[in-house]
């Protein structure tokens, strides 16, 4: 998926009108109260497992920018943090849906513009791994470490 800025391109379309439906869903549905509780403890159980690999991931950076570790180390460990973190974001996502969000708060929509931000982030952020690693036998050129620094900035 993280061939060129087609695919990811493709792939970013896709997340939005998978969320745009998951938000259609989330109008249409209603939960029971017992299906709501099961849905709050997967959206908070989802959240830790993303939001700490995501922490996981970037504290690996830090290594690296004192010299501790080599740049392959840095990419082998962070590569390893995808599954958690896509699957944190994708029950996120859908435990979401079933909690009846107030589509008309201001913060509900601070919040979905949040996710979407990250998605697309995250997508990109493929893209550049795939690109450091291929590049990791020669000098990374500055617009990389921008890209990368930006990259983890938003993340």
């Amino acid at each position: 998926m993280y061939d060129s800025w087609w695919t990811v391109s493709a792939a970013a379309l896709g997340a939005v009108l998978a969320l745009v439906g998951v938000l259609w869903f989330s109008l249409h549905v209603r939960t029971d109260p017992a299906l709501h509780t099961a849905a709050l403890f997967a959206h908070l159980a989802s959240l830790v497992l993303g939001f700490g690999a995501v922490l996981s991931a970037d504290y690996y950076g830090m290594p690296r920018a004192l010299g501790r570790c080599s740049f392959e180390e840095v990419l082998s460990a962070t590569s390893r943090l995808h599954v958690p973190i896509w699957a944190g974001l994708g029950g996120l996502v859908a435990s979401g849906a079933m909690l009846h969000p107030d589509l008309g708060s201001p913060l509900t929509a601070v919040k979905l513009a949040l996710v979407l931000a990250l998605t697309l982030n995250g997508l990109q952020a493929g893209l550049l791994g795939r690109r450091l690693a291929a590049a990791a036998d020669r000098p990374i050129r500055r617009r990389m470490l921008v890209w990368g620094g930006a990259t983890a900035l938003v993340s």
